[in-house]
This record gives structure tokens, C-alpha cells and sequence, in this order.
């Protein structure tokens, strides 16, 4: 199983930016892909949750009417739209994969949010 994030980079406060994470290696139907984010030193937290199913949850208070979760079931990808970008949120964003109740993580993208 292969998770791999793309899309980070630096921006100025109130810009956007796009994430993508793509899974592959797996066959099962059933699963859900997360994007957690960490800045060094703290603990690594959960940004927002797609499930296969259609279900998107899991917003982070701070992130809410900004972040947007999506998802190509096809495609086996999840993604992450960020708007309105703020220092705040500069960080390593990593994408989380779970199927059958294992995890499976991305390297992380770092996303930099500064003038």
C-alpha cells in the first residue's frame, strides 16, 4: 500500500492552496482517507476525514469554513482545498489512509502560510 501527498508550498496569509493524496496498492472497497497536519514539536492533528462511502467529518474547529475535504473514488485520491490561509495554519500536512482497521501514512507535504 503506497499513500503519497503533493500540492504543499508556500503561500501569503489569505491565499489558497490545494492538496492531493493519492492511495494505491489495495482493492478493498470500504475505507476512509484523513489529513492530519503537524508543526514541530506538537502533537500531529486531525484536519478532516473522507470515507468512501460519501461521508466527510472530522473538521478541525480552526479549519472549518475554510478547509474543504473531497474525494475521487475512482481515483482512489482525497483532497484538501484551503482557503483564506493562515500563519496558524503552516504546518506538515500528512494524508492518512485506513482499510481493514490499518493505517497507512503519506511523507507529508509542507504547506507554509507567510508574508
Amino acid at each position: 500500500v503506497k499513500v503519497v501527498e503533493s500540492g504543499g508550498g508556500w503561500v501569503q496569509p489569505g491565499g489558497s492552496l490545494r492538496l492531493s493524496c493519492e492511495a494505491s496498492g489495495f482493492t478493498f472497497a470500504n475505507y476512509a482517507m484523513s489529513w492530519y497536519r503537524q508543526v514541530s514539536g506538537k502533537e500531529r492533528e486531525l484536519v478532516a476525514t473522507a470515507t468512501s462511502s460519501g461521508v466527510f467529518r472530522d473538521y478541525l474547529d480552526s479549519v472549518k469554513g475554510r478547509f474543504t475535504i473531497s474525494r475521487d473514488l475512482y481515483k482512489k485520491m482525497v483532497y484538501l482545498q484551503m482557503n483564506s490561509l493562515k500563519p496558524e495554519d503552516t504546518a506538515v500536512y500528512f494524508c492518512k489512509l485506513r482499510v481493514l482497521n490499518n493505517d497507512y501514512w503519506g511523507q507529508g507535504t509542507q504547506v507554509t502560510v507567510s508574508s
